[in-house]
Protein backbone atom coordinates (compact mmCIF):
# COMPACT_ATOMS: atom_id res chain seq x y z
CA UNK A 1 0.00 0.00 0.00
CA UNK A 2 2.89 2.45 1.03
CA UNK A 3 4.25 1.61 -2.19
CA UNK A 4 1.08 2.69 -4.29
CA UNK A 5 0.92 6.40 -2.09
CA UNK A 6 4.72 6.80 -2.83
CA UNK A 7 3.94 6.17 -6.40
CA UNK A 8 1.37 8.84 -6.60
CA UNK A 9 3.52 11.86 -4.43
CA UNK A 10 6.11 10.88 -7.41
CA UNK A 11 4.07 10.98 -10.38
CA UNK A 12 4.53 14.62 -11.87
CA UNK A 13 0.95 14.75 -13.75
CA UNK A 14 -2.16 12.58 -11.96
CA UNK A 15 -3.16 10.82 -15.10
CA UNK A 16 -6.33 11.67 -16.85
CA UNK A 17 -9.32 8.94 -17.09
CA UNK A 18 -8.39 9.35 -20.91
CA UNK A 19 -5.11 8.26 -20.53
CA UNK A 20 -5.87 5.31 -18.18
CA UNK A 21 -8.55 4.28 -20.94
CA UNK A 22 -6.08 4.21 -23.38
CA UNK A 23 -3.36 3.60 -21.90
CA UNK A 24 -0.97 6.21 -22.37
CA UNK A 25 1.41 7.39 -19.71
CA UNK A 26 0.94 4.26 -17.17
CA UNK A 27 3.59 0.92 -16.69
CA UNK A 28 3.13 -2.04 -17.88
CA UNK A 29 1.54 -3.14 -14.45
CA UNK A 30 -0.83 -0.10 -14.82
CA UNK A 31 -1.68 -1.48 -18.39
CA UNK A 32 -2.83 -4.64 -17.43
CA UNK A 33 -4.48 -3.71 -14.27
CA UNK A 34 -8.23 -4.45 -15.49
CA UNK A 35 -6.94 -7.91 -17.23
CA UNK A 36 -5.33 -9.09 -14.07
CA UNK A 37 -8.65 -8.33 -12.16
CA UNK A 38 -10.42 -10.93 -14.29
CA UNK A 39 -8.84 -13.59 -12.03
CA UNK A 40 -10.16 -12.32 -9.46
CA UNK A 41 -13.63 -12.37 -9.86
CA UNK A 42 -14.37 -14.45 -7.09
CA UNK A 43 -12.88 -12.69 -4.68
CA UNK A 44 -14.82 -9.45 -4.96
CA UNK A 45 -13.60 -7.84 -1.68
CA UNK A 46 -10.00 -8.24 -3.17
CA UNK A 47 -11.27 -7.15 -6.31
CA UNK A 48 -12.91 -3.99 -4.94
CA UNK A 49 -9.18 -3.56 -3.23
CA UNK A 50 -7.41 -3.59 -6.27
CA UNK A 51 -9.89 -1.33 -8.11
CA UNK A 52 -9.63 1.18 -5.34
CA UNK A 53 -5.50 1.27 -5.37
CA UNK A 54 -6.13 1.41 -9.27
CA UNK A 55 -8.12 4.40 -8.30
CA UNK A 56 -5.89 6.41 -6.27
CA UNK A 57 -3.22 7.21 -9.23
CA UNK A 58 -5.95 9.21 -10.61
CA UNK A 59 -6.10 12.91 -9.31
CA UNK A 60 -8.57 12.71 -6.75
CA UNK A 61 -10.58 16.32 -8.23
CA UNK A 62 -11.04 14.23 -11.41
CA UNK A 63 -12.43 11.61 -9.52
CA UNK A 64 -14.72 13.60 -7.40
CA UNK A 65 -15.78 15.43 -10.62
CA UNK A 66 -16.74 11.59 -12.60
CA UNK A 67 -17.84 10.20 -9.21
CA UNK A 68 -21.12 12.41 -9.54
CA UNK A 69 -21.35 11.40 -13.32
CA UNK A 70 -21.20 7.69 -12.04
CA UNK A 71 -24.03 8.38 -9.37
CA UNK A 72 -26.28 9.64 -12.03
CA UNK A 73 -25.65 6.94 -14.10
CA UNK A 74 -26.26 4.38 -11.42
CA UNK A 75 -29.71 6.82 -10.04
CA UNK A 76 -30.77 6.63 -13.63
CA UNK A 77 -29.90 3.46 -14.77
CA UNK A 78 -30.20 0.71 -12.10
CA UNK A 79 -32.76 2.43 -9.21
CA UNK A 80 -35.43 2.24 -12.07
CA UNK A 81 -34.74 -1.32 -12.17
CA UNK A 82 -34.42 -1.54 -8.45
CA UNK A 83 -37.98 0.11 -8.44
CA UNK A 84 -39.93 -1.84 -10.46
CA UNK A 85 -38.95 -5.27 -9.20
CA UNK A 86 -39.68 -4.38 -5.58
CA UNK A 87 -43.10 -2.81 -7.12
CA UNK A 88 -43.95 -6.14 -8.81
CA UNK A 89 -43.16 -8.03 -5.67
CA UNK A 90 -45.12 -6.27 -3.62
CA UNK A 91 -47.72 -6.30 -5.88
CA UNK A 92 -47.65 -9.97 -5.90
CA UNK A 93 -47.96 -9.61 -2.30
CA UNK A 94 -50.98 -7.33 -2.25
CA UNK A 95 -53.07 -9.86 -5.08
CA UNK A 96 -54.36 -11.78 -1.96
CA UNK A 97 -55.53 -8.46 -0.23
CA UNK A 98 -57.79 -7.48 -3.79
CA UNK A 99 -58.99 -10.68 -4.66
CA UNK A 100 -60.39 -10.89 -1.04
CA UNK A 101 -62.77 -8.42 -2.20
CA UNK A 102 -63.97 -10.51 -4.86
CA UNK A 103 -65.52 -13.58 -3.55
CA UNK A 104 -62.15 -15.69 -3.26
CA UNK A 105 -62.86 -16.83 0.36
CA UNK A 106 -66.14 -17.73 -0.75
CA UNK A 107 -65.27 -19.82 -4.67
CA UNK A 108 -62.38 -21.27 -1.93
CA UNK A 109 -64.78 -22.25 0.50
CA UNK A 110 -62.68 -20.28 3.57
CA UNK A 111 -64.24 -20.27 6.82
CA UNK A 112 -63.70 -18.83 10.64
CA UNK A 113 -59.67 -18.03 10.99
CA UNK A 114 -58.88 -19.58 6.71
CA UNK A 115 -58.19 -16.16 5.41
CA UNK A 116 -55.86 -14.86 7.79
CA UNK A 117 -53.56 -18.66 7.74
CA UNK A 118 -53.26 -17.90 4.40
CA UNK A 119 -52.22 -14.05 4.68
CA UNK A 120 -50.09 -15.56 6.97
CA UNK A 121 -48.74 -18.55 4.39
CA UNK A 122 -46.66 -16.06 2.86
CA UNK A 123 -44.60 -14.94 5.49
CA UNK A 124 -44.18 -18.43 6.60
CA UNK A 125 -42.44 -19.24 3.15
CA UNK A 126 -40.43 -16.19 3.55
CA UNK A 127 -39.54 -17.09 7.55
CA UNK A 128 -38.13 -20.52 5.18
CA UNK A 129 -35.99 -18.46 3.12
CA UNK A 130 -35.00 -15.57 5.01
CA UNK A 131 -31.50 -17.14 6.47
CA UNK A 132 -30.58 -19.25 3.49
CA UNK A 133 -31.03 -16.60 0.97
CA UNK A 134 -29.09 -13.85 2.89
CA UNK A 135 -26.22 -16.22 2.92
CA UNK A 136 -26.58 -17.13 -0.65
CA UNK A 137 -26.34 -13.56 -1.77
CA UNK A 138 -22.79 -13.64 -0.23
CA UNK A 139 -22.01 -16.39 -2.86
CA UNK A 140 -24.29 -15.96 -5.95
CA UNK A 141 -24.40 -12.86 -7.85
CA UNK A 142 -27.30 -10.59 -7.45
CA UNK A 143 -28.69 -9.96 -10.51
CA UNK A 144 -28.88 -13.06 -12.24
CA UNK A 145 -30.41 -14.55 -9.01
CA UNK A 146 -32.85 -12.23 -8.93
CA UNK A 147 -33.50 -11.99 -12.33
CA UNK A 148 -34.08 -16.30 -12.27
CA UNK A 149 -36.15 -15.76 -9.16
CA UNK A 150 -38.85 -13.02 -11.16
CA UNK A 151 -39.84 -15.78 -13.69
CA UNK A 152 -40.42 -18.30 -11.10
CA UNK A 153 -42.31 -16.01 -8.82
CA UNK A 154 -43.83 -14.85 -11.99
CA UNK A 155 -45.06 -18.49 -12.55
CA UNK A 156 -46.19 -19.08 -9.15
CA UNK A 157 -48.37 -16.00 -8.81
CA UNK A 158 -50.28 -17.38 -11.64
CA UNK A 159 -50.61 -20.19 -10.21
CA UNK A 160 -52.88 -18.96 -7.57
CA UNK A 161 -55.73 -18.80 -10.08
CA UNK A 162 -55.82 -22.39 -10.34
CA UNK A 163 -55.88 -23.42 -6.51
CA UNK A 164 -59.92 -23.83 -5.44
CA UNK A 165 -58.84 -25.05 -1.58
CA UNK A 166 -57.97 -23.76 1.79
CA UNK A 167 -54.89 -25.88 1.33
CA UNK A 168 -54.07 -25.20 -2.16
CA UNK A 169 -54.11 -21.74 -1.58
CA UNK A 170 -51.89 -22.25 1.48
CA UNK A 171 -49.53 -23.90 -0.55
CA UNK A 172 -48.88 -21.78 -3.10
CA UNK A 173 -48.80 -18.55 -0.91
CA UNK A 174 -46.39 -20.37 1.16
CA UNK A 175 -43.57 -21.28 -2.12
CA UNK A 176 -44.65 -17.70 -3.16
CA UNK A 177 -43.10 -16.17 -0.17
CA UNK A 178 -40.25 -18.77 0.27
CA UNK A 179 -39.47 -17.39 -3.55
CA UNK A 180 -39.98 -13.48 -2.87
CA UNK A 181 -37.67 -13.64 0.42
CA UNK A 182 -34.57 -12.85 -1.37
CA UNK A 183 -35.76 -9.66 -2.86
CA UNK A 184 -35.46 -7.35 0.60
CA UNK A 185 -32.15 -8.39 1.62
CA UNK A 186 -30.89 -8.44 -2.18
CA UNK A 187 -31.69 -5.10 -2.45
CA UNK A 188 -30.39 -3.54 0.71
CA UNK A 189 -27.04 -5.69 -0.15
CA UNK A 190 -27.00 -4.17 -3.54
CA UNK A 191 -27.97 -0.34 -2.50
CA UNK A 192 -24.96 -0.90 -0.22
CA UNK A 193 -22.73 -1.94 -2.93
CA UNK A 194 -23.35 0.95 -5.29
CA UNK A 195 -24.09 3.94 -3.07
CA UNK A 196 -22.22 5.78 -0.15
CA UNK A 197 -23.92 5.79 2.98
CA UNK A 198 -25.23 8.73 3.01
CA UNK A 199 -27.14 8.27 -0.42
CA UNK A 200 -28.41 4.99 0.72
CA UNK A 201 -31.37 6.02 2.63
CA UNK A 202 -32.91 7.89 0.13
CA UNK A 203 -32.19 5.55 -2.43
CA UNK A 204 -33.91 3.10 -0.19
CA UNK A 205 -36.86 5.16 0.33
CA UNK A 206 -37.21 5.57 -3.18
CA UNK A 207 -36.98 1.70 -4.51
CA UNK A 208 -39.65 1.43 -1.29
CA UNK A 209 -41.88 4.34 -2.31
CA UNK A 210 -43.06 1.69 -5.28
CA UNK A 211 -45.05 -0.28 -2.66
CA UNK A 212 -46.59 3.37 -2.67
CA UNK A 213 -47.35 2.85 -6.39
CA UNK A 214 -47.82 -0.79 -6.52
CA UNK A 215 -50.85 -0.16 -4.11
CA UNK A 216 -52.42 2.71 -6.35
CA UNK A 217 -52.16 0.61 -9.55
CA UNK A 218 -53.30 -2.82 -7.60
CA UNK A 219 -56.06 -0.76 -6.66
CA UNK A 220 -56.96 0.49 -10.27
CA UNK A 221 -55.98 -3.22 -11.50
CA UNK A 222 -58.59 -4.48 -8.88
CA UNK A 223 -61.00 -1.94 -10.02
CA UNK A 224 -60.68 -3.00 -13.61
CA UNK A 225 -60.98 -6.81 -12.75
CA UNK A 226 -64.23 -5.97 -10.87
CA UNK A 227 -65.99 -3.82 -13.67
CA UNK A 228 -65.09 -6.50 -15.93
CA UNK A 229 -68.40 -8.72 -16.52
CA UNK A 230 -69.25 -11.93 -18.63
CA UNK A 231 -65.77 -13.17 -18.46
CA UNK A 232 -65.46 -16.67 -18.36
CA UNK A 233 -63.11 -16.83 -15.53
CA UNK A 234 -63.71 -15.52 -11.82
CA UNK A 235 -62.56 -11.55 -11.39
CA UNK A 236 -60.40 -12.59 -8.42
CA UNK A 237 -58.46 -14.95 -10.41
CA UNK A 238 -57.78 -12.28 -13.60
CA UNK A 239 -55.60 -10.01 -10.86
CA UNK A 240 -53.31 -13.35 -10.22
CA UNK A 241 -52.81 -13.83 -13.97
CA UNK A 242 -52.19 -10.33 -15.14
CA UNK A 243 -49.73 -9.71 -11.97
CA UNK A 244 -47.68 -13.04 -12.48
CA UNK A 245 -47.69 -12.79 -16.36
CA UNK A 246 -45.78 -8.87 -15.59
CA UNK A 247 -43.60 -10.44 -13.28
CA UNK A 248 -42.42 -12.96 -15.96
CA UNK A 249 -41.43 -10.44 -18.53
CA UNK A 250 -39.74 -8.53 -16.21
CA UNK A 251 -37.25 -11.38 -15.22
CA UNK A 252 -35.83 -10.63 -18.55
CA UNK A 253 -35.12 -7.22 -17.97
CA UNK A 254 -33.41 -8.14 -14.80
CA UNK A 255 -31.20 -11.07 -15.98
CA UNK A 256 -30.10 -8.84 -18.56
CA UNK A 257 -29.15 -5.51 -17.24
CA UNK A 258 -28.96 -5.47 -13.56
CA UNK A 259 -25.48 -5.34 -12.17
CA UNK A 260 -23.66 -7.49 -9.42
CA UNK A 261 -22.16 -4.75 -8.02
CA UNK A 262 -19.61 -1.52 -9.19
CA UNK A 263 -17.32 -4.16 -10.45
CA UNK A 264 -19.20 -5.33 -13.69
CA UNK A 265 -22.25 -2.84 -14.15
CA UNK A 266 -22.72 -2.89 -17.84
CA UNK A 267 -23.80 1.09 -17.78
CA UNK A 268 -20.31 2.12 -16.85
CA UNK A 269 -16.64 2.01 -18.75
CA UNK A 270 -13.91 0.71 -17.22
CA UNK A 271 -12.77 3.40 -16.06
CA UNK A 272 -16.27 4.43 -14.30
CA UNK A 273 -16.73 1.25 -12.73
CA UNK A 274 -12.68 2.00 -10.76
CA UNK A 275 -14.69 5.48 -9.77
CA UNK A 276 -17.53 3.54 -8.51
CA UNK A 277 -15.68 1.58 -6.51
CA UNK A 278 -13.71 4.48 -5.33
CA UNK A 279 -17.05 6.43 -4.27
CA UNK A 280 -18.52 3.28 -2.06
CA UNK A 281 -14.99 3.19 -0.70
CA UNK A 282 -15.72 5.46 2.20
CA UNK A 283 -18.56 2.87 3.39
CA UNK A 284 -15.50 1.01 5.51
CA UNK A 285 -17.65 -1.99 4.16
CA UNK A 286 -16.02 -3.66 1.22
CA UNK A 287 -17.93 -4.87 -1.41
CA UNK A 288 -18.86 -8.76 -0.73
CA UNK A 289 -16.48 -11.60 0.66
CA UNK A 290 -17.95 -15.27 0.30
CA UNK A 291 -15.78 -16.39 3.08
CA UNK A 292 -17.64 -18.04 6.18
CA UNK A 293 -16.03 -16.43 8.86
CA UNK A 294 -16.96 -17.87 12.42
CA UNK A 295 -15.68 -15.33 15.07
CA UNK A 296 -18.02 -12.70 12.83
CA UNK A 297 -20.59 -15.21 13.64
CA UNK A 298 -19.80 -15.03 17.61
CA UNK A 299 -19.72 -11.12 17.38
CA UNK A 300 -23.20 -10.61 15.74
CA UNK A 301 -24.81 -13.19 18.08
CA UNK A 302 -22.68 -11.07 21.20
CA UNK A 303 -23.14 -7.53 19.97
CA UNK A 304 -25.98 -5.75 22.13
CA UNK A 305 -27.37 -3.64 19.54
CA UNK A 306 -28.10 -6.19 17.07
CA UNK A 307 -30.30 -7.05 19.28
CA UNK A 308 -32.31 -4.00 19.20
CA UNK A 309 -31.95 -3.97 15.76
CA UNK A 310 -33.57 -7.68 15.90
CA UNK A 311 -36.76 -6.01 18.43
CA UNK A 312 -36.74 -3.63 16.32
CA UNK A 313 -38.12 -5.66 13.31
CA UNK A 314 -40.06 -8.02 14.75
CA UNK A 315 -42.11 -4.86 15.62
CA UNK A 316 -42.08 -3.35 12.03
CA UNK A 317 -42.70 -6.77 10.93
CA UNK A 318 -46.16 -6.87 12.94
CA UNK A 319 -47.22 -3.58 11.80
CA UNK A 320 -46.54 -4.73 8.37
CA UNK A 321 -48.31 -7.64 8.01
CA UNK A 322 -51.83 -6.04 9.95
CA UNK A 323 -51.36 -3.09 7.07
CA UNK A 324 -50.51 -5.83 4.22
CA UNK A 325 -53.19 -8.29 4.38
CA UNK A 326 -56.02 -6.40 6.55
CA UNK A 327 -56.79 -2.72 4.64
CA UNK A 328 -59.07 -3.78 2.34
CA UNK A 329 -61.58 -5.68 4.67
CA UNK A 330 -61.57 -2.88 7.06
CA UNK A 331 -62.48 -0.20 4.87
CA UNK A 332 -65.16 -2.81 3.39
CA UNK A 333 -66.33 -2.93 6.85
CA UNK A 334 -67.10 0.98 7.06
CA UNK A 335 -70.02 0.20 4.68
CA UNK A 336 -68.50 0.25 1.14
CA UNK A 337 -68.90 -2.41 -1.18
CA UNK A 338 -66.32 -3.73 -3.02
CA UNK A 339 -65.58 -1.79 -5.88
CA UNK A 340 -65.49 1.28 -3.92
CA UNK A 341 -63.30 -0.53 -1.19
CA UNK A 342 -60.87 -1.44 -3.69
CA UNK A 343 -60.47 2.40 -5.26
CA UNK A 344 -60.58 3.88 -1.87
CA UNK A 345 -57.28 1.90 -1.18
CA UNK A 346 -55.59 4.20 -4.25
CA UNK A 347 -55.08 7.30 -2.15
CA UNK A 348 -53.29 5.68 0.71
CA UNK A 349 -50.22 4.69 -1.98
CA UNK A 350 -49.73 8.37 -2.67
CA UNK A 351 -49.58 8.92 1.03
CA UNK A 352 -46.68 5.95 1.36
CA UNK A 353 -44.80 7.88 -1.59
CA UNK A 354 -44.75 10.82 -0.24
CA UNK A 355 -44.09 10.42 3.60
CA UNK A 356 -41.40 8.15 1.92
CA UNK A 357 -39.47 10.44 -0.13
CA UNK A 358 -40.12 13.25 2.63
CA UNK A 359 -38.51 11.15 5.10
CA UNK A 360 -35.67 9.52 3.13
CA UNK A 361 -34.66 13.43 2.50
CA UNK A 362 -35.11 13.84 6.12
CA UNK A 363 -32.59 10.82 6.84
CA UNK A 364 -29.99 12.05 5.01
CA UNK A 365 -28.88 15.46 7.13
CA UNK A 366 -26.53 14.46 9.76
CA UNK A 367 -27.40 12.28 12.26
CA UNK A 368 -30.76 12.15 11.68
CA UNK A 369 -31.34 8.76 10.52
CA UNK A 370 -33.01 7.22 14.21
CA UNK A 371 -34.41 10.02 14.33
CA UNK A 372 -36.41 9.99 10.66
CA UNK A 373 -37.43 6.48 11.83
CA UNK A 374 -39.14 7.36 14.97
CA UNK A 375 -40.90 10.25 12.96
CA UNK A 376 -42.14 8.15 10.88
CA UNK A 377 -44.00 5.84 13.10
CA UNK A 378 -46.18 8.74 14.33
CA UNK A 379 -48.67 9.36 10.98
CA UNK A 380 -49.78 5.86 11.57
CA UNK A 381 -50.17 6.10 15.12
CA UNK A 382 -52.51 9.28 14.98
CA UNK A 383 -54.55 6.97 11.70
CA UNK A 384 -54.74 4.49 14.50
CA UNK A 385 -56.33 6.89 17.29
CA UNK A 386 -58.56 8.10 14.16
CA UNK A 387 -59.90 4.89 13.53
CA UNK A 388 -60.75 3.82 17.23
CA UNK A 389 -61.92 7.21 18.10
CA UNK A 390 -64.29 8.74 15.11
CA UNK A 391 -67.66 8.40 14.64
CA UNK A 392 -68.74 5.24 11.93
CA UNK A 393 -71.30 7.62 9.93
CA UNK A 394 -68.09 9.96 9.28
CA UNK A 395 -66.68 6.69 6.97
CA UNK A 396 -64.92 8.91 4.72
CA UNK A 397 -62.42 10.13 7.69
CA UNK A 398 -61.97 6.52 8.74
CA UNK A 399 -60.89 5.86 5.08
CA UNK A 400 -58.39 8.67 5.46
CA UNK A 401 -57.01 7.52 8.95
CA UNK A 402 -56.45 4.21 7.18
CA UNK A 403 -54.42 6.00 4.46
CA UNK A 404 -52.19 7.01 7.10
CA UNK A 405 -51.46 3.36 7.91
CA UNK A 406 -49.37 3.20 4.60
CA UNK A 407 -47.15 5.57 6.12
CA UNK A 408 -45.25 2.69 7.87
CA UNK A 409 -43.08 1.65 5.04
CA UNK A 410 -41.30 4.69 5.45
CA UNK A 411 -39.54 3.66 8.96
CA UNK A 412 -39.42 0.30 7.67
CA UNK A 413 -36.97 0.66 4.49
CA UNK A 414 -35.09 3.35 6.60
CA UNK A 415 -34.67 0.27 9.25
CA UNK A 416 -33.88 -1.90 6.76
CA UNK A 417 -30.84 0.37 5.45
CA UNK A 418 -29.43 0.13 9.26
CA UNK A 419 -27.69 -3.34 8.92
CA UNK A 420 -25.86 -2.67 5.51
CA UNK A 421 -25.04 1.43 7.02
CA UNK A 422 -23.86 -0.12 10.51
CA UNK A 423 -22.94 -3.38 10.06
CA UNK A 424 -19.23 -4.22 8.81
CA UNK A 425 -17.87 -7.20 8.36
CA UNK A 426 -19.39 -9.79 5.72
CA UNK A 427 -20.17 -13.03 7.76
CA UNK A 428 -21.24 -10.87 10.40
CA UNK A 429 -23.71 -8.79 8.10
CA UNK A 430 -25.15 -11.48 6.78
CA UNK A 431 -25.96 -13.32 10.11
CA UNK A 432 -27.01 -10.26 11.34
CA UNK A 433 -29.74 -9.76 8.32
CA UNK A 434 -30.58 -13.10 7.90
CA UNK A 435 -31.78 -12.54 11.38
CA UNK A 436 -33.18 -9.33 11.10
CA UNK A 437 -35.00 -10.56 8.13
CA UNK A 438 -36.58 -13.72 9.94
CA UNK A 439 -37.68 -11.49 12.85
CA UNK A 440 -39.75 -9.22 10.50
CA UNK A 441 -41.37 -12.06 9.53
CA UNK A 442 -42.19 -13.09 12.43
CA UNK A 443 -43.83 -10.20 12.91
CA UNK A 444 -45.57 -10.71 9.76
CA UNK A 445 -47.29 -13.82 10.39
CA UNK A 446 -48.46 -12.41 14.42
CA UNK A 447 -50.02 -9.35 12.71
CA UNK A 448 -52.86 -10.47 10.86
CA UNK A 449 -53.81 -12.88 13.96
CA UNK A 450 -54.39 -9.54 15.83
CA UNK A 451 -58.26 -8.96 13.81
CA UNK A 452 -60.57 -10.63 15.34
CA UNK A 453 -63.72 -11.24 12.77
CA UNK A 454 -66.11 -10.45 15.74
CA UNK A 455 -64.80 -7.20 16.10
CA UNK A 456 -65.08 -5.82 12.09
CA UNK A 457 -65.42 -2.80 11.06
CA UNK A 458 -62.86 -1.07 14.01
CA UNK A 459 -61.41 -4.63 15.31
CA UNK A 460 -60.48 -2.65 18.49
CA UNK A 461 -57.89 -5.45 19.91
CA UNK A 462 -55.43 -5.33 16.84
CA UNK A 463 -55.62 -1.58 16.78
CA UNK A 464 -55.00 -1.01 20.59
CA UNK A 465 -52.30 -4.01 19.96
CA UNK A 466 -50.62 -1.86 16.88
CA UNK A 467 -50.79 1.31 18.57
CA UNK A 468 -48.83 -0.14 21.71
CA UNK A 469 -46.22 -2.02 18.79
CA UNK A 470 -45.22 1.43 17.06
CA UNK A 471 -44.64 2.91 20.52
CA UNK A 472 -42.54 -0.08 21.31
CA UNK A 473 -40.52 0.49 17.68
CA UNK A 474 -39.92 4.40 18.89
CA UNK A 475 -38.36 3.28 22.38
CA UNK A 476 -36.06 0.52 20.59
CA UNK A 477 -34.97 2.57 17.71
CA UNK A 478 -34.26 5.52 20.49
CA UNK A 479 -31.64 3.00 22.53
CA UNK A 480 -30.15 1.25 18.98
CA UNK A 481 -29.74 5.48 18.25
CA UNK A 482 -28.29 6.06 21.58
CA UNK A 483 -26.09 3.37 21.94
CA UNK A 484 -24.54 4.55 18.89
CA UNK A 485 -23.51 7.50 19.53
CA UNK A 486 -22.04 6.14 22.99
CA UNK A 487 -19.45 4.13 20.76
CA UNK A 488 -18.95 7.57 18.27
CA UNK A 489 -17.85 9.32 21.22
CA UNK A 490 -15.56 6.73 22.66
CA UNK A 491 -14.19 6.07 19.52
CA UNK A 492 -13.53 9.97 18.71
CA UNK A 493 -11.72 9.99 22.10
CA UNK A 494 -9.17 7.62 20.72
CA UNK A 495 -8.09 9.46 18.36
CA UNK A 496 -6.65 7.20 15.19
CA UNK A 497 -5.70 8.41 12.73
CA UNK A 498 -3.99 7.23 9.39
CA UNK A 499 -3.79 8.15 5.86
CA UNK A 500 -6.95 8.30 4.03
CA UNK A 501 -5.90 5.82 1.78
CA UNK A 502 -4.66 3.32 4.08
CA UNK A 503 -8.46 3.99 5.71
CA UNK A 504 -10.23 3.13 2.40
CA UNK A 505 -8.39 0.41 1.78
CA UNK A 506 -8.75 -0.61 5.63
CA UNK A 507 -12.49 -1.17 4.09
CA UNK A 508 -11.87 -4.34 2.37
CA UNK A 509 -10.29 -6.17 4.79
CA UNK A 510 -13.50 -7.88 5.84
CA UNK A 511 -13.22 -5.77 9.54
CA UNK A 512 -16.21 -6.18 11.72
CA UNK A 513 -17.45 -2.43 12.87
CA UNK A 514 -16.29 -3.42 15.74
CA UNK A 515 -12.61 -4.41 14.46
CA UNK A 516 -11.88 -1.28 12.75
CA UNK A 517 -11.53 1.73 14.95
CA UNK A 518 -11.98 3.86 11.66
CA UNK A 519 -15.58 2.92 11.19
CA UNK A 520 -18.34 5.66 12.95
CA UNK A 521 -21.84 4.26 13.10
CA UNK A 522 -24.56 6.36 11.16
CA UNK A 523 -26.96 7.94 13.45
Amino acid sequence: MDSKISEKNEASVAKSPVDIEHGTGLDLPKQNALQRLIHRRNDLNQLGKDMLQESLQYDRAQLEADAVKVRWKLDLLVLPMMMTTYMLSFLDKQTLNYSNAYGLQHDTKMTGDDYSWVASALYFGWLCGAWPWNMLLQRIAIGKLVGSMLFVWGIVCMLQATVFNFSGFFAVRFFLGLLEACISPAWVLLTSMLWTRKEQTMRSSIWLCTNGVSNILGSLLAYASGSAEGLSIAQWKLIFLIVGTLTFIWGFVIILYLPDGPHNAKMLTEYERVVAVWRVSENQIGLKDSTIRPYQIKEAVLDGKCYLLWMTSIALGLLNGAVTNFMSSIIKGFNFDALRASLLQAPGGGFEIIFCLLIGRLSQLPNMVGISIMVGCLPGMAGLIGILTIGIEHRYALVAMCWLQNVVGSPIILNWTVPGLNIAGHTKRSVVMGIYFFCFVVGNIIGPHLFLSSEVPRYPTAIKGLLGTYCAAIALQGLYTLWCWVDNRQRDKLGQHVEVEEELLEGFDDLTDKQNKHFRYRL
